[in-house]
């Protein structure tokens, strides 16, 4: 077991509209980097932040896919998405952006789906919690 302090990462807000989804990607990547046991989980309409095929180039602004893309690359690999959020928005598995390839058997990877309970059980064994 790691002694690398447990931090987690909320994404709750929608990713376009404000620029929460970014500063949630920009933190998740600094706290990576300082080597600490990060997990990330997307919530409510922070999980469409996740969802494939978006294009912001008629809303003028810069889309953020290929740094979810590149999670795993970062070493954020810890990265959870609710389910009750997901069929609140009549999402699946398959509607979620690939977070990066293992490295093992080279195949895409998407975010691990969670229901409630298991993501309660994860928070509660953090040392700091991150609302973003």
């Amino acid at each position: 077991m790691s002694d690398a302090k447990k931090v987690m990462i909320t994404v709750r807000k929608p990713p376009h509209g404000s620029i929460y989804v970014h500063e949630a990607i920009e933190v998740m990547f600094i706290v990576a980097s300082f080597g600490l046991d990060l997990s990330v989980v997307f919530i409510d309409d922070g999980v469409l932040a996740l969802k494939t095929g978006q294009d912001t180039k008629e809303l003028g602004i810069k889309g953020f896919m290929a740094s979810i893309g590149a999670f795993m690359d970062f070493e954020v690999t810890k990265v959870y998405v609710d389910r009750q959020s997901l069929e609140d928005r009549n999402m699946s598995e398959a509607d979620l952006a690939f977070i990066g390839e293992d490295e093992t058997t080279e195949q895409p990877v998407r975010p691990t789906i969670l229901d409630s309970s298991a993501i309660a059980a994860l928070m509660a064994e953090q040392q700091s919690l991150m609302a973003l």
